[in-house]
């Protein structure tokens, strides 16, 4: 397959991907807010700086993009066709990084949810995932993944 834009455009465009206050977050940081459930953002102290942390019930949230942290089995975790050993890599220390990340959180004794950006595609989809954290942080459950798999 070839890129429909040159070397410097597409990297223009990466570039400009961000990692904080995505659609999927900002989608799930609405619910949860109406549900009463209050959060900090970013935490810039915490391991991972995790999208939503919940100091209360010690537990935090990631939202994750299925592209970039390989959401296994999803359909949306596909490889760019240009430079594949790349990207490869790219996502290779993306999920060694995530994991590093759970595994530092959980001996800090951090409780960890993962929502994955295809799991908030529709709305009721977003309202079932926020009952589901809701329920989840009023629990002891130490860790949490809700994503949808096709």
């Amino acid at each position: 397959m070839i890129d429909i834009v040159d070397t410097q455009t597409r990297s223009r465009m990466m570039a400009g991907i961000g990692g904080k206050d995505t659609k999927p977050e900002l989608v799930l940081r609405r619910a949860l807010h109406t549900r009463g459930l209050r959060y900090r953002l970013h935490g810039k102290g915490i391991l991972g700086k995790p999208d939503l942390v919940f100091p209360r019930f010690k537990a935090v949230i990631f939202v994750h993009g299925c592209f970039w942290h390989r959401h296994s089995e999803c359909r949306f975790t596909t490889t760019p066709s240009t430079r594949p050993e790349f990207w490869q890599a790219k996502f290779a220390a993306n999920v060694v990084r995530d994991h590093a990340v759970r595994v530092g959180l959980t001996e800090a004794g951090w409780r960890i949810a993962t929502v994955w950006e295809c799991a908030l595609r529709k709305q009721e989809q977003v309202e079932a995932a926020a009952d589901r954290l809701g329920g989840w942080l009023r629990s002891e459950v130490p860790e949490i993944e809700i994503g949808e798999t096709y």
